[in-house]
């Protein structure tokens, strides 16, 4: 989970892309106008914090004009870090569908980032909000989307204090509604643990669709642009650490040769758990036209470094609005298209290059019906004339 000084280096980061931008954009006025963002802080974090508010004001000097909105909680730094400890995680989101619905800026759709686990709840935003306004791009850096198989080390009073507050179990009614790592605590190595995990975890096996698939959540999931999932290389704060690429550990006694509960149990890939195969979630259809991106960031927990975010920023975060005169399933028959046959992904194009793409290949397309169709009228009309010489 981020911790204050670890922001110190993540706006830092952006001196690149600032650097870069000030090379290549005029002003807002004349320079592209950028998407909305909406940022969601990690554990022991504030929207309200020095270095989140520093890395929102970096964003705007990176790209002018950009909006950025710091979603939160708590209406000070003190409550807005104590939410992130504490409270019930089904009546915290709410409060930030409302707050995102209410911003001006926001109500024709913006791009989302999340850090560690603001990415899992920007994720349960798309889903149990409507999606509404819409998210385009969303982005999470080291966040548990299929939950924590073990609880991070503590470095703080609040975290102290909502460690002793587990000591009672993980999936009592008092931990699944106040305790918030507790809401997405899913050991698959237990015996015991996850029969408990199913029936009494409130949260994290509701928008992972684990026991019943919500068609609506689904919907949602698909119709984003892009979901990028970036992992850390040497991330020992989320276990595993290929949650954040939706991966865990096997269910315990799943196989005989090698089973959850000893040392050598590896965490199944994304595209071997059901989740994917069975396209649960909509993550296949995803990965299917190019819109789920796995990319690895090299370090230990939110250690984002410049290569980090040249991977998104620029890219996914910091570019112009879409081109929307297109209905969505057309965009997203294109994407599939163009993904795969050519392997780019359409999400991370300029606009304007990709609707030049676009309207070459619907120009080829029409320039080879019409070939085609003179051929067979004049291969017609040979036909013809040789049955009138017969």
């Amino acid at each position: 989970m981020v911790t204050l000084q670890r922001f110190a280096s993540l706006w830092l980061v952006l001196a690149s892309v600032l650097s870069f931008s000030r090379t290549t954009s005029a002003s807002p006025l004349f320079g592209p106008s950028y998407h909305p963002v909406v940022i969601w802080h990690g554990l022991g974090d504030s929207a309200y914090s020095e270095g989140m508010q520093s890395f929102a004001q970096s964003l705007k000097d990176a790209f002018p004009g950009i909006f950025v909105h710091l979603a939160h909680v708590g209406d000070d730094l003190s409550s807005d870090q104590k939410a992130g400890f504490f409270g019930d995680l089904s009546k915290q989101l709410p409060l930030i569908c409302k707050q995102i619905e209410d911003v001006p800026e926001l109500e024709d759709g913006f791009d989302a980032i999340g850090f560690s686990q603001g990415g899992l709840f920007m994720r349960a935003y798309v889903e149990r909000c409507q999606n509404a306004p819409p998210v385009r791009n969303l982005v999470t850096f080291g966040s548990p989307q299929n939950g924590i198989s073990d609880l991070p080390a503590c470095t703080g009073l609040l975290c102290r204090l909502a460690e002793g507050a587990l000591r009672g179990g993980v999936y009592t009614d008092y931990a699944q509604t106040n305790v918030v790592s507790a809401q997405f605590y899913r050991d698959p190595r237990s015996e015991t643990g996850y029969p408990a995990y199913l029936e009494h975890n409130r949260f994290l096996q509701d928008i992972n669709n684990e026991v019943s698939i919500n068609k609506d959540y689904k919907k949602q999931i698909i119709s984003l642009e892009s979901l990028v999932l970036l992992q850390f290389s040497q991330d020992k704060t989320i276990v595993p650490k290929e949650s954040s690429w939706f991966g865990a550990y096997p269910l315990y006694n799943q196989t005989e040769s090698e089973t959850a509960d000893e040392p050598k149990a590896q965490p199944i890939p994304l595209k071997q758990t059901a989740l994917y195969t069975q396209d649960r979630l909509g993550l296949k259809t995803l990965d299917k036209r190019g819109a789920l991106v796995l990319d690895v960031c090299k370090g230990q927990h939110m250690q984002i470094d410049v290569a980090c975010q040249q991977k998104v920023f620029g890219t996914y975060i910091g570019t112009p609005a879409s081109f929307r005169l297109l209905p969505r399933p057309i965009r997203n028959a294109w994407a599939y298209s163009l993904y795969n046959t050519t392997g780019l992904r359409a999400a991370s194009m300029p606009p304007a290059l990709n609707l030049l793409l676009f309207l070459t290949a619907i120009t080829l397309i029409r320039t080879v019906y019409l070939l085609g169709t003179f051929a067979r009228a004049s291969y017609q009309k040979r036909q013809e004339g040789q049955i009138r010489l017969a």
